[in-house]
């Protein structure tokens, strides 16, 4: 956006005094009144210079008023190009930062012609495209949310329908069993109380014949007493041996009414655990954009250096204490800050060491036997925990394990990209974690994922008995496998920043770089550079440092392994 402040000549408001500018002057950077632009012009230094009125530069949007010819490090005008950093240079720039910077080329010869360049009419096209593309996406997007909304309906509608459909049919086994327990009922009620009817009777019939025995005792002759006698023994015998018929037919046996829910309805509560599962079925995009330009892409001066260019330089090697030299280095990283991180399979120890290589403390003991590691996102670092099943988040500055991310497969190779964690069965699977929700999606049939790296969305992987490496999408379609006789028993591997792909080679002694295209490849570093059984091997990105885990001798002769550091 074009900037609306007036501005004040430079050279008067040195001078205390607040003059309105009129021009600008493009080398020497400052605003001028009218007066001083006359001197300017006047000036044998300055009257070639190129100047443009305070109006025009006004127009121009912001980030180009910011646009400085000066190195802000040196206060030196630029006057040099570095392809392979990508950066303007001052002469001081180039003495102490590019001494062994090959392709470097003069400013001005970069700059000649640059806006009648064709670079200028495609990149004026690419902007077109671009907005294109972003109109389009949003346009897809848009549509994209309203199916997702329709779909939500949907969903809760079938989740409805199935619970109505549920609730329908349970209702009438309910009901079904509320019956048959009336039925049951009735029937046992209706048996005891005829029983008891008839039981009754016979009591009545015995309570008159107790009180007839009163009078008999009164007023009968003995004549009568001795029939009557009779006649009441035989009508006892006959209600004695009445209720002893009923408690021998079971008559009295208590049956008591009882429910015995059904198993399969029982498991419900045990063994049904969610209503359902929501899930996020992807498929391929039908969003449609231009790539008019994917195949001749052209850029003024970002040229991203070929493989012949990539010569590591060395820098140090890690100081190894004593007491822990005997390591088994499973994995080894370079920090954002610089500092080193050794990760000991055999004593489940994480290692930090400085800038220069110097040990600093032992940064976490873990309770499993460590597999690999990578940084995470500021001071965690993750660290795979094999057949454990699990990766442990480490916080290398509180020194602890903050998180445990538990996975269903064992956990060799680790990747991020301090959004996402990937992590391998050193099979044919991988896990992805998204690390701000925690959902896991499981990657299956990939080609023997190793070691595994992460860079602009796409997993690299290494097969070590294949001897291969691996390009996949982070869906696990696969876009390149490459395989070359430089590349034996690979067992590391990492990427930089222009996605060349770094390989320790542990079957012939060697660092191999793979092209981001998996077509070409080059040993960078061997044998004679005193690489010997290299394992690990990681980049940081940002400022191109390489971190490689070697063996090596002590004036014993006695090997032991350590790390060298390199600057790419």
């Amino acid at each position: 956006m074009a900037s609306s402040v007036k501005h004040l000549c430079t050279i008067c408001h040195d001078d205390g005094i607040s003059q309105s500018a009129v021009t600008w002057c493009t080398e020497c950077e400052v605003f001028f009144c009218g007066d001083c632009e006359k001197l300017h012009r006047k000036s044998r230094l300055s009257k070639n210079h190129n100047t443009m009125s305070d109006e025009d530069y006004q127009k121009l949007p912001t980030f180009m008023q910011e646009i400085s010819s000066q190195c802000r490090d040196h206060k030196m005008k630029f006057e040099l190009y570095c392809f392979f950093h990508t950066c303007l240079c001052c002469v001081q720039c180039v003495t102490e930062k590019h001494k062994k910077c090959q392709d470097m080329k003069t400013l001005s010869e970069i700059l000649k012609k640059v806006k009648s360049s064709a670079s200028v009419h495609l990149f004026e096209n690419d902007l077109k495209n671009v907005k294109e593309n972003l109109d389009t996406a949003i346009k897809y997007l848009k549509t994209r949310i309203s199916t997702i909304n329709t779909q939500k309906t949907k969903v809760v509608e079938e989740i409805s329908y199935k619970r109505k459909s549920i609730n329908d049919y349970l209702n009438k086994l309910e009901k079904d069993l509320l019956n048959d327990l009336e039925s049951k009922h009735s029937q046992l009620k209706f048996n005891m109380a005829t029983l008891m009817q008839q039981m009754e009777q016979r009591a009545s019939q015995t309570d008159q014949m107790q009180s007839q025995f009163t009078k008999m005792m009164q007023y009968a002759t003995e004549l009568q007493m001795y029939i009557g006698l009779r006649e009441i023994e035989k009508t006892t015998a006959q209600t004695a041996k009445y209720i002893e018929d009923l408690e021998s037919g079971n008559h009295f046996t208590e049956k008591n009414l009882e429910v015995h829910i059904s198993s399969a309805l029982q498991s419900i509560l045990q063994d049904v655990k969610s209503f359902g599962d929501i899930n996020i079925n992807t498929t391929s995009s039908t969003l449609r954009l231009n790539t008019e330009r994917k195949e001749q892409a052209q850029h003024l001066v970002l040229k991203v250096p070929g493989i012949e260019q990539i010569k590591p330089s060395l820098l140090t090697r890690l100081t190894i204490p004593e007491d822990i030299k005997s390591l088994n280095t499973s994995a080894c990283l370079i920090l954002r800050d610089g500092k080193c991180i050794i990760l000991d399979y055999n004593k489940k120890l994480l290692l930090l060491f400085s800038n220069s290589g110097i040990f600093i403390r032992k940064v976490v003991t873990l309770t499993e036997y460590p597999w690999d590691a990578c940084f995470v996102r500021n001071n965690t670092v993750a660290v795979t925990l094999g057949r454990a099943n699990k990766t442990a988040l480490v916080d290398v500055n509180k020194s602890k394990i903050i998180q445990t991310v538990k996975v269903s497969h064992d956990c060799y190779g680790v990747a991020s990209d301090g959004k996402t964690l990937v992590i391998s069965n050193g099979d044919s699977q991988c896990t992805t974690v998204n690390l701000n929700d925690k959902s896991h999606t499981i990657l299956e049939g990939l080609g023997g994922v190793g070691r595994i790296s992460l860079f602009q969305g796409n997993i690299y992987s290494i097969n070590s008995g294949k001897y291969n490496v691996c390009c996949y999408k982070i869906t696990g379609e696969s876009l390149w496998t490459f395989q070359h006789g430089d590349i034996a028993s690979p067992v590391g591997l990492t990427l930089d920043k222009n996605g060349f792909v770094y390989i320790a080679s542990l079957g012939n002694n060697s660092i191999v770089v793979v092209s981001p295209d998996g077509r070409t490849c080059k040993t960078i570093l061997s044998e004679a550079d005193g690489i010997i059984h290299p394992w690990t091997i990681d980049i940081n990105r940002e400022t191109g440092i390489m971190i490689v885990s070697s063996e090596i001798s002590d004036n014993n002769n006695d090997k032991y392994k350590t790390a060298f550091v390199y600057k790419i």
